[in-house]
């Protein structure tokens, strides 16, 4: 019953997605504040609702990190191994914010002036954001005619930044690039089989748009998974069935990630700086870069396999390290124990990256701008001006250390006849997917019985 409800839901979606806004919106436009100011006298409700969201806010809740101390996470303070954190670099990271001219800590975000309804309604090709300029459009944009496009959104609109994130097709998230703009039903099941759009799994109230950020991960909230939409009894097999109290759905149904363009898997900051050639690799993306140092990507990746209840635990700015070992970014809530976690798949994304030797914490870089690293090439000064920016202390002394950071794989759902069998994950001649050590297992469980029966979960 569930999935005839979506059909029709999506159907009737399908046929509200184009709106006509040209007898609505007149112009002309001296700037792009004076758009949402317009969007805003019919939708007055809807800026005051934008402003509370992560979206916007680029933060989620508060997280009970121990007695008197709740922590706030999100995209603002989280530092990661890719372009590292935002921090110092606003005008180049909040190119992709739904936001205008957020280019310093200054930045009004309870203005509703401030927001850009056109990156997310406008229609594909009639408006872009430039790469570099605080989330303001680009050159030469016309904004009367991208504010009479403007419709529901479109996997166009989301993907110039998820599908980007990172700096490019598939950098950051392995299961999202450019090749999900119109993709087969090979590579994904439901945008290519069914021309699902991003809205119709990630949708929204009050502009909360539904699915786990880093900031909602860290609070387990507001999570969307395929039982939103499946049944727990789908398969016609009840071994199958039995599978999904302890296997997520992706686990069986994205049997690989990065399957048409690859993604970014190795960022080693260290490398950076040197007065040597430019590289490419074999797969024809960047091996080398002076600004950001060396590179590793790969192609029809096989996702690490670990226990997930939906949360997670991450480094916060000026937490001691040690740096003797790779740093977590991030720790997966979830265990074997905890009935409420499922073996679930994820891209390991693995680098080294700059920390305070004096310290012993991680440094936030200062990277864009004529000060810059990407100018300079001076790890200190950048560690100097991006620290005091984060408010934190720098020793002086800058050392690089491997960290690691796990990605959830949610897209790229295969068709289910190609699907993993069960000699992917059980059997001695199988391709042996799972280490069921790692998972907690003694050996596969297929010689013992599930978690339940072996009595290894908490009930």
């Amino acid at each position: 019953m569930k999935i005839v409800l979506s059909a029709l839901v999506l159907l009737l979606s399908a046929s509200l997605r184009a709106q006509d806004h040209v007898d609505y919106v007149t112009g002309p436009f001296a700037s792009p504040r004076e758009v949402t100011e317009t969007c805003l006298g019919c939708h007055e409700e809807i800026g005051t609702d934008i402003l509370q969201t992560r979206h916007w806010n680029w933060m989620g809740s508060e997280t009970e990190a121990g007695e008197g101390d709740s922590p706030v996470f999100g995209k603002r303070n989280l530092i990661n191994n890719f372009c590292i954190a935002v921090s110092s670099n606003w005008p180049r990271c909040t190119s992709c914010h739904i936001g205008y001219g957020w280019k310093d800590a200054s930045f009004d975000r309870t203005d509703p002036a401030n927001i850009d309804c056109l990156v997310c309604h406008a229609s594909a090709g009639e408006y872009t954001k430039s790469p570099a300029g605080a989330g303001m459009p680009a050159e030469g944009v016309d904004l009367l005619a991208a504010a009479q496009s403007v419709g529901k959104p479109t996997r166009k609109n989301c993907g110039v930044c998820h599908f980007d994130g990172g700096g490019g097709s598939g950098v950051k998230h392995g299961d999202l690039d450019d090749s999900m703009y119109a993709p087969s039903r090979e590579l994904d099941v439901h945008m290519g089989g069914m021309d699902m759009q991003c809205i119709d799994c990630h949708t929204s109230e009050k502009h909360v748009i539904a699915g786990a950020s880093h900031g909602s991960m860290a609070m387990n909230e507001n999570h969307i998974t395929c039982l939103n939409c499946h049944d727990t009894e789908v398969h016609s097999k009840a071994l199958l069935n039995r599978h999904t109290a302890t296997v997520a759905c992706e686990t069986c149904h994205i049997p690989a990630f990065a399957r048409e363009q690859p993604t970014k898997t190795w960022w080693d900051w260290s490398a950076a700086g040197q007065d040597r050639k430019e590289e490419k690799n074999a797969l024809g993306k960047e091996a080398y870069s002076k600004m950001k140092g060396a590179f590793r990507w790969e192609k029809n990746v096989v996702p690490a396999y670990r226990w997930h209840n939906g949360g997670a635990e991450y480094y916060r700015q000026g937490e001691e390290i040690d740096p003797s070992k790779p740093v977590l970014l991030n720790v997966l809530r979830g265990s074997i124990k905890d009935p409420d976690s499922r073996i679930a798949p994820f891209k390991i994304m693995r680098g080294m990256q700059p920390y305070d030797e004096g310290n012993r914490y991680l440094v936030v870089p200062h990277l864009f701008g004529p000060d810059g690293y990407w100018k300079t090439f001076d790890w200190v000064s950048a560690a100097r001006i991006g620290m005091e920016s984060a408010g934190l202390q720098f020793s002086g002394k800058v050392g690089f250390v491997e960290t690691h950071m796990s990605w959830p794989i949610n897209h790229m759902v295969a068709p289910k006849e190609q699907a993993l069998s069960c000699t992917s994950c059980h059997g001695k001649k199988g391709e042996r997917r799972l280490d069921w050590k790692l998972l907690g297992y003694g050996k596969d469980p297929i010689t013992r019985g599930t978690r339940f029966k072996q009595k290894l979960t908490k009930k």
